[in-house]
């Protein structure tokens, strides 16, 4: 037995087949990437600051979604990238909570700010006469808070309760470290932390039906009256792609995590476990700054301004 205490660092096994050639490989895929992810949200989070038309309360939380997107990728792609350049794939146990952490307070976040974002589609589209009225700027306010604290808070709750185990192990199977990898490590029961993880999940579950809900009465909605179908063909098209992006990409990491298979190909392996991270930060910006006519157009005027300038 070891007490987690004790535990220097984890090892990373999701490399372990991995031949040089494809590393550096993969290194240039990686590293192109990452630099897509943080143009992409960086310009759409520069756009929406710079331009004070899209001071409203969809752009504002698209912000929070592009902030968010730069948050969890930040914990994941570097660690990666210097891995991948690396003889032996270790991190401290700190370094392993917080990197728990943050990839999963990132995903969790995004999930609640797009329930924030199908709330606040709702509101304009089938209650527009009461929008103003109800989206103000403290309930705006409390919406961002609310996407970003309750993740955070529901995550750092899991940790505590994952940093008190005592590990019968220190070897990690995936490319980074994952809060069910470490559970399976403990030398004792992890009733309690399978409970309270439940929760969490049944918690977002919860947004899911919610944000379901949201679009029942959109469709509805949209159907009855025409005059509203482009609005909501326009606006929140490109939020039901990230929706189910997110989702789609969510749910293929937690099957994997608890449920994966042994026999499974490594590089499957770490494909179902990193796509989350590379696919919704990157797709995301670019689904909204292309469908959303006041965004494009706002990004090409920046443009255009600079290259005059």
């Amino acid at each position: 037995m070891i007490n987690a205490t004790m535990i220097g660092s984890f090892t990373l096994l999701g490399l372990k087949d991995t031949t040089a050639k494809y590393r550096l490989m993969l290194f240039a895929l990686t590293l192109l990437c990452y630099t897509v992810i943080i143009l992409v949200n960086v310009a759409l989070i520069a756009t929406i600051i710079l331009e004070e038309k899209l001071h409203k309360p969809m752009y504002i939380f698209l912000c929070n979604l592009c902030f968010n997107s730069l948050y969890g990728t930040a914990a994941f792609h570097p660690k990666f990238l210097f891995d991948l350049l690396s003889g032996t794939q270790v991190i401290s146990y700190a370094g392993c909570l917080l990197q728990v952490f943050f990839i999963y307070s990132y995903a969790t976040t995004d999930f609640s700010i797009l329930a924030v974002i199908s709330y606040d589609r709702y509101l304009a589209i089938c209650r527009p006469l009461e929008y103003h009225s109800i989206m103000t700027k403290q309930r705006v306010i409390l919406l961002v808070c609310f996407s970003r604290l309750v993740p955070m808070i529901c995550q750092a709750v899991l940790m505590i309760m994952t940093s008190k185990l005592t590990l019968c192990g220190f070897q990690i199977e995936k490319l980074y470290c994952d809060n069910w990898s470490i559970l399976k490590l403990s030398c004792y029961s992890i009733i309690l932390n399978n409970i309270v993880g439940y929760i969490v999940i049944l918690l977002y579950t919860g947004h899911g039906l919610f944000v379901l809900c949201s679009y029942i009465q959109l469709v509805k909605f949209s159907l009855k009256y025409p005059q509203r179908r482009r609005k909501f063909l326009q606006t929140c098209v490109p939020h039901l792609i990230c929706l189910i992006n997110v989702l789609v990409t969510l749910l293929f990491d937690v099957m994997y995590a608890r449920y994966g298979s042994e026999s499974m190909p490594q590089s499957l392996k770490n494909f179902m476990a990193i796509q989350f991270l590379i696919i919704p930060p990157m797709l995301n910006p670019i689904l909204y700054g292309l469908n959303l006519t006041q965004v494009r157009n706002s990004c090409l005027k920046i443009c255009k301004c600079k290259k005059h300038g």
